[in-house]
């Protein structure tokens, strides 16, 4: 058994399972309908693709050496989680859910995941950082980046759409308007913080 493999494994399922915006995004739209919560969690996976591919290919070490850059992708991605915040916000303020708006979230699911993740410079770092530890010294490291790579992607395609689907399977009770609209409320409260989190850190640092 290759125990860097499974060290990994579970390292990834930590790290893909741990709340954070991605969780948020998911959620919210499958209250929308399972259809959109669904194609969020494809959204979000298809972002890990971009960051695995980065770091295979070593753009996330250009990142990770230009700070002005990192900073710069760090507002985009701060800016469009605030967006993501305020329509929440906006949302648990209306009386109801309108059809059109339903119609709007199944289109817009699978944009939302995959730029909320994509725009997070900090998911391409983080693999630079980490793959190269589970490659076994003296492996070839692509064959095996690329195998640690999928393991990511693989465990976001089983997580973020089982994450879609109870709470599609909640739906009945989460979609009470009250229910959703405290729900809604939440999740702009969340990404608000979130994006400010990112829209300060670069100041700060």
């Amino acid at each position: 058994m290759d125990a860097q493999l499974v060290a990994f494994t579970l390292f990834a399922a930590g790290m893909v399972a741990m709340p954070g915006a991605d969780f948020t995004v998911v959620v919210r739209n499958s209250l929308a309908s399972r259809r959109a919560g669904v194609a969020s969690a494809i959204g979000v996976a298809a972002g890990l693709l971009v960051h695995t591919a980065l770091a295979v290919a070593g753009v996330a070490a250009v990142l990770a050496a230009v700070p002005a850059l990192f900073r710069a992708l760090q507002l985009v991605g701060a800016a469009y989680v605030l967006y993501l915040a305020h329509r929440a916000l906006r949302s648990a303020a209306r009386p109801r859910e309108t059809a059109q708006d339903v119609l709007t979230a199944r289109a817009g699911g699978l944009r939302e995941g995959f730029l909320t993740n994509a725009l997070n410079p900090k998911a391409s770092i983080t693999f630079l950082s980490v793959l190269p530890q589970f490659v076994p010294a003296g492996s070839p490291a692509m064959p095996r980046t690329l195998l640690l790579a999928s393991i990511v992607v693989a465990l976001a395609l089983l997580w973020f759409p089982a994450v879609a689907l109870l709470v599609d399977r909640l739906g009945r009770w989460l979609r009470r308007p009250r229910t959703a609209r405290a729900i809604e409320a939440v999740t702009g409260v969340a990404l608000g913080v979130l994006g400010l989190v990112l829209l300060v850190e670069p100041v700060l640092a």
